[in-house]
């Protein structure tokens, strides 16, 4: 069974940095990719960062050059970098998981909460 956790959330001011962490705390699972989404309430769950097991990393436009997505997809573990935080960054953070090609990001954590401060 696939049970993401995330940790590393908190509170920082503008222009800090904070390491999110994802770690499988269930038997380790084949997977095609992982990733972190965000969401704010009110509003829906956006994609911020992914890595596939095999090739780059897609990042969005509002994070690319500020965050930075690592880890190990086959030991189900990564980890995002967020540097030069500002506060349109708070949201709650999400691990996800991709198993196939074929398939979508299905598999999220229970999120950590991130807060910038102005």
């Amino acid at each position: 069974q696939v049970q993401l956790v995330e940790s590393g959330g908190g509170l920082v001011q503008a222009g800090g940095s904070l390491r999110l962490s994802c770690e499988n705390s269930g038997p380790t699972f084949s997977t095609y990719a992982m990733g972190w989404f965000r969401q704010v309430p009110g509003l829906e769950r956006e994609m911020v960062a992914t890595i596939p097991v095999r090739g780059v990393a897609d990042y969005a436009d509002s994070v690319k050059g500020r965050f930075t997505v690592s880890g190990d997809i086959a030991k189900n573990t990564i980890f995002l970098q967020m540097n030069s935080l500002r506060p349109e960054d708070t949201a709650v953070y999400y691990c996800a998981a991709r198993l196939s090609p074929f398939d979508i990001y299905k598999y999220y954590g229970e999120g950590t909460q991130v807060t910038v401060s102005s």
